[in-house]
C-alpha cells in the first residue's frame, strides 16, 4: 500500500475521533448524556488496558515464550469476575469523595495527606514514562513496516522524528479534550466517548486479522491445530513462579495504573455499570487473545528470519498483499497507542496538578486561599503537565534507543504502578492502616522498584554503569540491582516484583501497627471501610471564623461562577435560608469540601477550606462518634443530633425573623418621615405658590414661573402617589402585563439611556456582551425595562469606585435567561442584603438618597409578575445583582409558587 495512503487515513481517522469527541462534549454541555451514560461506553472505555503492548507484543510474546502471554489476559479478568466487591467499593469511595485519580483516593484516606499524594504522583509519572515510550514506539515502527517498501521520497526519514510528531499530535488532543474546563466531576465524556471508538476498532482489526489467518493463509481450525503441535510453542514449559508472578502484576495494574483507574473509578456514572463490565471486559479480553497463537505460529512459519514477532499483525497481511487488511491492523494498533497515552496523560496531569502544582502555590501564596485565579492556575498546570509527560516519554524513548531496551517495558510498568497496592487495599479495608505505613511501604517498594527493575531497563552504560551491575554500589555484592541480598538465579523481573512488594507490605503493616493515626485520618478511615452502610465522610470542621461569602468568592474561583452560586443556593435552601449565603456550619463546610475535591483533589481542597475557616480542628463528638461501638448509645447520639439542628435551626431562624423585624421598624419609622415629608413639601409649595397667584397685580413673567413651579410640585407628588399604588397593585398581583415580544438587548439599550441622564458630569462605563444579549423575550417590556432602569440608576447613584464600571452579564440556560448587574464598587454591606428589597429599606440615610426607598421592593414585585426573580448575588466584590426571567411569559399564567 502506498504510504501517502497510510498517511492520509492515519490523518482522516484522527479528525473522525476529533469530531467523535467534539460531539459527545457538547452533548454533555446540553445535558443529553443517555448514550454516554450507557454501560457498554464504559466497559469498551476499560479497554485502554490493551495498549500496542497487548495489540502487537502479545503476539511477539507468544512467538518468544508461548503461552506466556495469557497471564496480561488472565490477571483482569480474576479481577473483574473474583474481585468485583473490590471494584465496586472503589467506585462508591471514588463517588462518595469525589476523588479525581489514584493519588487524591490514598491521600484522602490516610487523613487527606498531601505528601502522600506526592509520592503516589511521582510514583506513577516514573512507572508510566516507560510506558508512553512505549507506545511511541510501536506507532513509529508500524509507520515503518509500510515505509520499507515505498519509493525513498515517501520513506521515514527519521524515526525520532516521527515519534515526536506523534506525542505532539496526542499531546494536543488531550489538552483539547482533556481541559477543557475543570469539571466538579472530573469526568471527560469527550474523551471516554472516543477511547470507547478505539476499543471497537482495535478489536475489530485484530479479529480481522486473525480469522484472515486461520480461514485465509492457513486451511481452518484444524490445520491451525497441526501447525501450533508442530511449532516451538508445543514445548513450552509452564514456569509456576514466573506465571503466578506475571498474573499477580498484572492483576494488580488493573487497580493502580493512573490510567485504568481514571475509567474505572473516575469516569464511571453509574455503579450499575460494573455488573456488565464484570462479564463483558472478560468477553473482550477474550476475543482479544482469541487469535493471538495462530497469528504467531503462522508468522514464524512465513516470516523472513530476524523479523520481528511483535509486527506480525502487520507485517503478515501486507506480505500477502492484504493492503487493506494491513491498514486495518495498522488503524487498531494506532487504537491502541493513542487511547492509553490520552487518558495516562489526563490522569498524570491531574495528579501533577493537584498534588504538586496547585499545594505549591497555596504555600506561597501572600494572601488567603481565595485570591487569584484558581481556575485557570489549575487548567494551566494541567496543560503544562500533559506537555511534560508526553516529552518525558519520548526522551526515554531517546535515551533508550530502540526496541530491545522497551522488549519488557509493559511489565516494568506494572511493577512500579504496583507498589500502591499495599496502602490502597489496607486503606479501604483496614481502619487501623495509617499514613506513616503507607508513605514508608510506597517509598522502600518504589526506591526497590527503581533501583532493580527500572534502571537496569535503559540498558548498560545508561542510568546505571555495568560495574554496578556486576559488583553492586562500593563492591558490596549483596546489593546488586538484580541480585539483591545474595540471592541469584532468579528472573529479574521476579525477583524486583517479590522483593518490592514483600518490603513493601511489611514496612505498611509493621509501622501503621506501631503509630496512631490522627483524628481526621480515623473518621476518613471509618467512612472509608464502613462506605456501604452509608456512614458519612469526616466532617472534621468546626464552624470556625470563616464567612459565608469569602467561601463563595474562593469557590467561584475553582468551579466557576454559575456552578457555584447554584451549590450554595441550593445549601442556603437546605438550611431554610432565602438567598446565596448558607450559614458555614461543619455540615456546609464538608459538603463544599467535597465539591471542590471533585476539581482540585482532596488534599488541597482541605487546605484551601482550612486557610480560610483558621484551622481544621475535630469537634469532641466527632471523635466520640468513631469511638462509639454500640448501636443503642448511637441511634439515641443521632435522635439527639437531628433534635438540637432543628432546634439550632428553629432558633437561627427565629433570630433572624427578630433582626429583619427590629431593622424593619426602624425602617418603616424613618420612612414614614419621609413619606410625611415627601408629601408636605410638594403640597407646601403647591399652597404657598398657588396663594402668590391669587395676587392681581403679579407680573406675568413670575406668574409663569410661580405656576411651572406648581406644575413640578404637582409631577413630583403624582410620581410618589403612583409608586406608593404601584407597590400595592404589584403585591396583589392585580398588574395588568402587557405581553409582547421584544430582543433582550434593544430592551437594554432602552434602559441604558434612560438611566444615563442622571448624573451626567459622572464618569460612569459599561460593559457587555452584545452578542449573547441578542435573543427574543417574550414579556411586558415596559415593566422589565423599569426594573433595568432602576438597577443602572442604583449602580451610577452608588457605586464608589473611583472609576465606575458596571458590567451586564446575559445567560440563557434553557427556557430561562439570566441577568446580572455588578459594578466594581465596594457592595452592600453583609447585614442589609436581607432586607434592601423591603418597602422600608434604605441603602443610605434618607437625605443622602433622596428617594422614597421603593425602587427594588418595586423591582421585586414587578419580577414576581412577570415569573422571574431578582436577588443580592454577594461575592462578586462590589454591589451585583441577579435577574431571572423566562422567555415566554403570556397572560393570565399561573404565578409560580
Amino acid at each position: 500500500m502506498p504510504f501517502n495512503i497510510l498517511v492520509a487515513v492515519s490523518l482522516v481517522y484522527v479528525l473522525f475521533l476529533f469530531l467523535v469527541a467534539f460531539v459527545a462534549e457538547r452533548r454533555a454541555a446540553r445535558g443529553r448524556l443517555h448514550f454516554l451514560y450507557s454501560p457498554w461506553v464504559y466497559t469498551l472505555s476499560l479497554s485502554i488496558y490493551c495498549t500496542a503492548w497487548t495489540f502487537y507484543g502479545a503476539v511477539g510474546s507468544a512467538a518468544r515464550s508461548g503461552l506466556e502471554f495469557l497471564t496480561i489476559y488472565l490477571g483482569p479478568t480474576l479481577v473483574f469476575t473474583g474481585w468485583w466487591w473490590v471494584l465496586r467499593k472503589l467506585v462508591r469511595i471514588g463517588r462518595a469523595q469525589r476523588v479525581t485519580s489514584i493519588a487524591d483516593l490514598i491521600s484522602s484516606r490516610y487523613g487527606k495527606s498531601n505528601l502522600l499524594g506526592v509520592i503516589v504522583t511521582l510514583m506513577s509519572v516514573a512507572a508510566a514514562t516507560p510506558y508512553i515510550a512505549l507506545q511511541l514506539q510501536s506507532v513509529t515502527l508500524s509507520f515503518g513496516v509500510f515505509a520499507a517498501d515505498t519509493p525513498e521520497f515517501w520513506a521515514l526519514p527519521n524515526q525520532s522524528a516521527t515519534a515526536l510528531w506523534i506525542a505532539g499530535g496526542l499531546a494536543l488532543f488531550t489538552i483539547l479534550f482533556g481541559t477543557r474546563n475543570l469539571d466538579a466531576n472530573e469526568r471527560h465524556h469527550g474523551v471516554v466517548t472516543a477511547i470507547a471508538l478505539e476499543a471497537v476498532m482495535k478489536l475489530v482489526a485484530l479479529l480481522a486479522v486473525g480469522i484472515w489467518v486461520v480461514w485465509g493463509l492457513a486451511d481452518g481450525v484444524g490445520d491451525i491445530l497441526d501447525r501450533i503441535d508442530a511449532s516451538a510453542l508445543a514445548d513450552w514449559q509452564l514456569q509456576p513462579g514466573r506465571f503466578a508472578g506475571l498474573t499477580f502484576v498484572s492483576a494488580a495494574a488493573v487497580l493502580t495504573l493512573p490510567r485504568m483507574f481514571q475509567v474505572l473509578v473516575v469516569e464511571n456514572t453509574d455503579e450499575r455499570h460494573l455488573v456488565t463490565a464484570s462479564w463483558a471486559f472478560p468477553g473482550y479480553l477474550l476475543l482479544m487473545s482469541l487469535f493471538v497463537v495462530p497469528i504467531a505460529v503462522v508468522g514464524l512459519e512465513t516470516a523472513a528470519p530476524g523479523a520481528n514477532p511483535d509486527l506480525f499483525v502487520l507485517s503478515l497481511p501486507l506480505s500477502q498483499g492484504q493492503g487493506g487488511l494491513a491498514l486495518l491492523a495498522f488503524l487498531g494498533g494506532f487504537s491502541s497507542a493513542t487511547s492509553m497515552v490520552i487518558v495516562a496523560a489526563i490522569a498524570l496531569s491531574t495528579m501533577v496538578s493537584n498534588h504538586i502544582v496547585t499545594p505549591l502555590w497555596l504555600a506561597l501564596a501572600r494572601g488567603p486561599a481565595e485570591r487569584g485565579d484558581v481556575r485557570g492556575l489549575v487548567l494551566t498546570s494541567r496543560r503544562l503537565s500533559i506537555g511534560a509527560v508526553l516529552a518525558m516519554g519520548y526522551g526515554y524513548y531517546q535515551l533508550s534507543g530502540g526496541s530491545e531496551a522497551l522488549a519488557a517495558i509493559g511489565l516494568i510498568a506494572f511493577v512500579g504502578a504496583a507498589q500502591v497496592l499495599p496502602a490502597l487495599i489496607g486503606g479501604i479495608f483496614w481502619r487501623g492502616a495509617t499514613h506513616t505505613g503507607a508513605a514508608a511501604g510506597m517509598v522502600i517498594g518504589f526506591a526497590i522498584w527503581l533501583y532493580a527493575l527500572f534502571l537496569p531497563s535503559v540498558g548498560e552504560g545508561g542510568l546505571i554503569s555495568a560495574s554496578l551491575m556486576k559488583d553492586g554500589p562500593f563492591g558490596l555484592t549483596w546489593l546488586r540491582p538484580q541480585a539483591l541480598f545474595g540471592i541469584d538465579g532468579l528472573d529479574p523481573f521476579l525477583h524486583a516484583m517479590l522483593w518490592s512488594l514483600l518490603l513493601n507490605t511489611l514496612a505498611f503493616l509493621t509501622l501503621s501497627m506501631i503509630s496512631f493515626p490522627g483524628p481526621v485520618e480515623r473518621l476518613q478511615g471509618v467512612a472509608f471501610v464502613n462506605v456501604f452502610e452509608g456512614r458519612e465522610g469526616a466532617k472534621g470542621w468546626s464552624r470556625g471564623q470563616a464567612e459565608a461569602e469569602d467561601l463563595l468568592s474562593m469557590a467561584q474561583r475553582i468551579l466557576g461562577a454559575q456552578e457555584a452560586q447554584l451549590f450554595f443556593q441550593a445549601q442556603a435552601a437546605a438550611q431554610g435560608k432565602r438567598g446565596f449565603l448558607p450559614d458555614p456550619t461543619p455540615d456546609f463546610l464538608a459538603a463544599l469540601e467535597r465539591q471542590l475535591a471533585g476539581s482540585v483533589g482532596a488534599a488541597t481542597a482541605h487546605a484551601m477550606i482550612s486557610q480560610l475557616i483558621g484551622g481544621a480542628a475535630v469537634s469532641v463528638q466527632d471523635l466520640i462518634a468513631v469511638a462509639n461501638e454500640a448501636q443503642e448509645i448511637k441511634e439515641y447520639s443521632a435522635q439527639l443530633e437531628a433534635q438540637s439542628k432543628e432546634l439550632a435551626r428553629t432558633a437561627r431562624a427565629l433570630r433572624e425573623a427578630n433582626e429583619k423585624l427590629t431593622s424593619l421598624s426602624v425602617q418603616k419609622d424613618a420612612f414614614l418621615g419621609q413619606i410625611s415629608h415627601e408629601l408636605r413639601t410638594p403640597m407646601t409649595s403647591i399652597r404657598a405658590f398657588s396663594e402668590i397667584l391669587m395676587e392681581p397685580d403679579l407680573p406675568e413673567a413670575m406668574r409663569a414661573q410661580y405656576a411651572e413651579i406648581i406644575h413640578e410640585e404637582a409631577r413630583r407628588l403624582t410620581r410618589l402617589l403612583d409608586d406608593l399604588i404601584d407597590l400595592a397593585v404589584l403585591e396583589n398581583r392585580k398588574v395588568n402585563l402587557n405581553i409582547s415580544v421584544a430582543n433582550l438587548h434593544d430592551l437594554i439599550n432602552r434602559a441604558v439611556q434612560s438611566a444615563s441622564s442622571t448624573r451626567p458630569e459622572r464618569d460612569f462605563r459599561y460593559e457587555r456582551d452584545f452578542p449573547t444579549e441578542h435573543m427574543p423575550v417574550f414579556t411586558d417590556t415596559d415593566r422589565l425595562v423599569q426594573v433595568f432602569i432602576n438597577l443602572i440608576s442604583n449602580a451610577r447613584k452608588y457605586c464608589d469606585a473611583e472609576r465606575a464600571v458596571l458590567r451586564i452579564e446575559v445567560k440563557r440556560s434553557k427556557n430561562r435567561v439570566q441577568i446580572d448587574f455588578i459594578d466594581n464598587g465596594g457592595g452592600i454591606p453583609k447585614a442589609q442584603q436581607q432586607l434592601i428589597f423591603e418597602k422600608f429599606a434604605r441603602l443610605t440615610d434618607t437625605q443622602k438618597a433622596g428617594g422614597a426607598g421603593l425602587g427594588l421592593a418595586i423591582c421585586r414585585e414587578i419580577m414576581a409578575n412577570l415569573g422571574g426573580s431578582i436577588d443580592y448575588l454577594p461575592g462578586q466584590g462590589g454591589a451585583a445583582f441577579r435577574m431571572t426571567l423566562p422567555l415566554r411569559r403570556r397572560e393570565g399564567e399561573a404565578e409560580p409558587v
